[in-house]
């Protein structure tokens, strides 16, 4: 059985950080892409970024690009999301997905996802 659990998000003023983490078992993780999703109350699920299995190729969202990095470590099946200098606007329920092609930006390039947790900027 498939399971991706994410933890690491919280409360944090502007400006902050914060380290997003997503654990995976029940699959080879070193052949999927990983993929951070966000999902703000009454929006679509949007992308945020995207790593290849290998860790040597990523993609990010424009609205991120220069604030959030994506790494992965196979040797732990765990994938991360550093966010920094965090906005209000990424409030939202951050999700991992795990898809075989790289990269996806669309919730439907990725077979498995996480349960997801919560992020929240207060200004």
């Amino acid at each position: 059985q498939v399971q991706l659990v994410e933890y690491g998000g919280g409360l944090v003023q502007a400006g902050g950080s914060l380290r997003l983490s997503c654990a995976a078992s029940g699959l080879t993780f070193r052949r999927y892409a990983m993929g951070w999703f966000r999902q703000a109350p009454g929006k679509e699920r949007e992308f945020v970024a995207a790593i290849r299995w290998s860790g040597g190729s990523t993609a990010y969202a424009d609205s991120v690009k220069g604030r959030f990095t994506i790494s992965r470590d196979n040797a732990l099946n765990t994938v991360y999301l550093q966010m920094n200098s965090l906005k209000p606007e990424d409030t939202a329920v951050h999700y991992c997905g795990a898809g075989l092609q790289f990269p996806r930006r669309t919730p439907d390039g990725y077979d498995y996802w996480g349960q997801g947790t919560q992020v929240t900027v207060s200004s």
